[in-house]
């Protein structure tokens, strides 16, 4: 039996970081796992800018709350989500993902948590495993799922290469010319395609 696990933004939605980065000024918070491959690096100095500049988790809520997902997102999911199972694999917290999930028909979604201070401030962040995306993989694998994976930046790399079968969607530059062995397809239509050809007939 096949299921597809997917990272979430920039697949089905814009990158949360990226928006608040545009709506806030503040150029550095667009970094993404797409340009840093260290996660850990990434989330301390996001972190370190929000409590430079006095910004509170409830400031970027706010902005979550404006945003859609990606055209055509939901239309894909519902289509995928009649010939196989779907989970969200995401480096995303909880306390971001709630209005998007909601907006996209609430799929399974597996995060992490935020340390939120008495004040609203982020104190911190906790990761629900080490390497979490490539042991959902992995778990499924075990259950004798047939793993196909979709991802787009480093920090989805581990999940691809645990997985079954796995696609790249819509990938920058870098991380195609680094993962050639990984197809990489950049709309929709190309990935629901893919996905098919890779199904097993069984579940067809």
């Amino acid at each position: 039996m096949d299921i597809l696990c997917s990272d979430l933004e920039g697949i089905f939605t814009p990158e949360i970081w990226i928006n608040f980065a545009e709506i806030s000024g503040i150029e550095e918070l667009r970094l993404t796992t797409r340009d840093i491959s260290d996660y850990d690096v990434l989330m301390k100095r996001r972190l370190a800018i929000l409590d430079e500049n006095h910004l509170k988790l409830a400031d970027i809520q706010t902005v979550i709350a404006k945003m859609e997902p990606l055209e055509g997102a939901l239309e894909f999911l519902d289509g995928i989500r009649s010939v196989m199972q779907v989970i969200i694999v995401s480096d995303t917290y909880v306390e971001f993902a709630g209005p998007l999930m909601e907006k996209l028909g609430r799929p399974t979604l597996f995060c992490n948590t935020l340390t939120v201070m008495p004040d609203g401030s982020i104190g911190g962040y906790n990761l629900r495993q080490p390497d979490g995306k490539k042991k959902v993989a992995l778990a499924l694998k075990s259950l004798n799922y047939r793993v196909i994976a979709i991802g787009d930046s480093y920090n989805d790399i581990s999940m691809l290469k645990a997985a079954d079968r796995a696609i790249l969607y819509r990938p920058p530059n870098n991380v195609k010319k680094e993962y050639p062995e990984f197809p990489a397809v950049f709309n929709y239509d190309e990935l629901k395609q893919r996905l098919l050809e890779m199904i097993d007939p069984m579940n067809k």
